[in-house]
């Protein structure tokens, strides 16, 4: 019933109800955000103390976001964490004490899709499920932070020619172009960018659109940081 009431509520930008649920091993953090939730007009789905226990009582019900401890104290593991929520069909927003960075790291390589801290506001944190609920990668501080702990996982570990056509083609070229210097078909040139973006995703670092592509080649120094919004990205 309260969920109903709660659905009925939700405010017009709202286009759906956001289907919410939470994995954490402290009592008092699901409750929290299970009535932080349902205040924000989401519709809350399910409470558990591990994966485990939150797989086995799903029966089939569906989420948008799950928001997942990043280190629960039953000995799973945080790929194997976000990897088993993810196989239910949700994104995986994390809630963390952000300090644990290469946890953090883990969880963005294993495709969690942002990670959040413990400590900031609910609104905050409200907010963040939004955007994760929209199909959107959440670029915070936490997760600039864990990316620029580690360069290594941070590049998307592109191939000579692969950099050659993010260079021309993040530099403003159109790729019809771009494959024409490089003495290649444009399919080709496609096929090439579409693996670069590919990769980036496999990274954490989506780049949907040429801007992005743009902030992603400067951030990786495959172009020069022209302008410092560009380049920082954040």
């Amino acid at each position: 019933m309260a969920q109903t009431t709660a659905e009925e509520s939700t405010p017009a930008m709202h286009q759906r109800t956001v289907r919410v649920s939470v994995v954490d091993d402290h009592e008092s953090v699901r409750l929290g955000l299970k009535a932080a939730c349902i205040d924000a007009g989401f519709t809350f789905i399910l409470a558990a103390a591990s994966v485990q226990e939150f797989v086995d009582n799903l029966d089939g019900r569906e989420n948008d976001v799950v928001v997942l401890d990043l280190s629960l104290g039953d000995g799973s593991t945080v790929t194997e964490n976000v990897k088993r929520v993810q196989a239910t069909g949700s994104a995986v927003l994390i809630h963390s004490i952000a300090d644990r960075v290469a946890s953090v790291r883990e969880a963005l390589a294993a495709g969690a899709a942002g990670v959040i801290p413990k400590s900031s506001a609910t609104k905050t944190v409200m907010s963040a499920v939004e955007t994760v609920a929209r199909g959107e990668v959440l670029n915070n501080l936490e997760w600039a932070t864990a990316i620029d702990a580690d360069r290594d996982f941070a590049k998307a570990q592109l191939g000579r020619r692969e950099r050659e056509i993010l260079h021309l083609y993040a530099s403003g070229l159109p790729l019809k172009l771009a494959a024409q210097q490089l003495g290649i078909g444009y399919s080709t040139a496609r096929e090439y960018l579409d693996r670069i973006r590919v990769k980036y995703v496999e990274v954490g670092r989506p780049a949907p659109t040429k801007v992005d592509l743009l902030r992603r080649a400067v951030e990786d120094g495959i172009l020069p940081g022209l302008d410092p919004d560009v380049g920082d990205g954040r």
